[in-house]
């Protein structure tokens, strides 16, 4: 088993690994991932040293969160921190957060993942609204109370958002999209976690698969992949899908980050990098639905820091590119 380098995760207090493994894909909207696939994805991160899995009870209405917590239940000796998510099972108005619900939901996950107490819970993109809400703060400083949960967090659409959670004092961490094509957490959340001792798990590194450079204007998507029926926010959010950038600009646009790689590594490889070398970032959560993938995501913990001329030149695409239509609206 590699040893990769851990990061205290905000006021958890816990360290994990600073590539960690995002499960959307093997719970649904990517396609099918069988389960021997799934579990194999699960392993090879372990192996590649990942100590930090990120699931939602949506995602496959909960098929995510039954494999890792069958994987866990047959490799004991896995020390793997898990997040989970909760509140998207349900419709998405602020008066549905409340105790009552947090139990019945975090109940649910205890069960799928086979534990009594989650690691950290977090409120999976809420409403506005929640985040400003005392009442919903209380009640998750209920259920640590209860031992439902270890800690509490939040994920979330906007940097807006983002900093109104950090300002709130038992929120551990802080789940958003950041990648080279969606910049705008480096200029407030990040420094405000920073100060706060709030972790930043960093999300959609890859822009739906747009940052490995694989994809052509003729790449068709299954149906049930939200990067077919999603592209224009018809199911959710529109950010989550190629991180909210236009495909046919984002294509261009990766081809121009594919050239910025450093000699021998991917573009993938230098996305993940690019976000480890942000200041404030605990983790960053690439999703995998093949072995491969899964070990080269991890590998790029170990890589090179990336030279100033290639941060400065990724600032430089982002501006020219993609500034304008992403910046104002996340």
């Amino acid at each position: 088993m590699i040893r990769m380098e851990q990061r205290v995760l905000g006021r958890t207090g816990r360290e994990v690994s600073v590539v960690g493994l995002g499960t959307w894909q093997l719970g649904a909207d990517w396609g099918d991932v069988a389960e021997s696939d799934a579990l194999a994805v699960l392993d090879a991160s372990v192996e590649s040293g990942v100590t930090f899995f990120d699931t939602a009870d949506v995602y496959g209405d909960g098929r995510s969160e039954r494999l890792i917590g069958r994987y866990l239940k047959e490799r004991p000796d896995a020390e793997v921190f898990v997040a989970t998510k909760m509140g998207r099972r349900a419709e998405q108005l602020p008066e549905n957060y409340v105790l009552d619900n947090f139990r019945a939901w975090n109940d649910r996950s205890r069960a799928h993942l086979g534990v009594d107490t989650l690691d950290l819970v977090q409120l999976h993109c809420p409403p506005s609204p929640v985040y400003a809400s005392d009442e919903v703060f209380d009640a998750l400083d209920t259920l640590v109370a209860e031992e439902r949960i270890a800690a509490y967090a939040v994920s979330v659409e906007t940097c807006a958002e983002a900093l109104t959670a950090i300002a709130r004092p038992g929120v551990a961490s802080v789940q958003i999209i950041l990648n080279p094509f969606r910049t705008k957490p480096l200029e407030e959340v990040l420094p405000a976690a920073r100060a706060a001792g709030v972790g930043i798990i960093a999300r959609v590194p890859l822009a739906s698969g747009l940052l490995t450079g694989k994809y052509t204007k003729d790449t068709v998507f299954a149906a049930d992949d939200h990067r077919a029926y999603n592209r224009h926010g018809e199911a959710f959010d529109q950010g989550e899908t190629f991180s909210g950038v236009d495909y046919p600009t984002g294509l261009a646009a990766a081809a121009e980050f594919a050239r910025l790689a450093p000699a021998g590594a991917t573009p993938a490889a230098t996305a993940l990098r690019w976000i480890i070398q942000q200041p404030g970032v605990s983790s960053v959560i690439p999703g995998a639905r093949s072995v491969e993938q899964a070990r080269a995501n991890s590998a790029a913990a170990a890589s090179e820091p990336l030279p100033e001329p290639v941060l400065d030149a990724v600032r430089e695409l982002y501006d020219r590119r993609l500034r304008a239509a992403v910046h104002p609206r996340w």
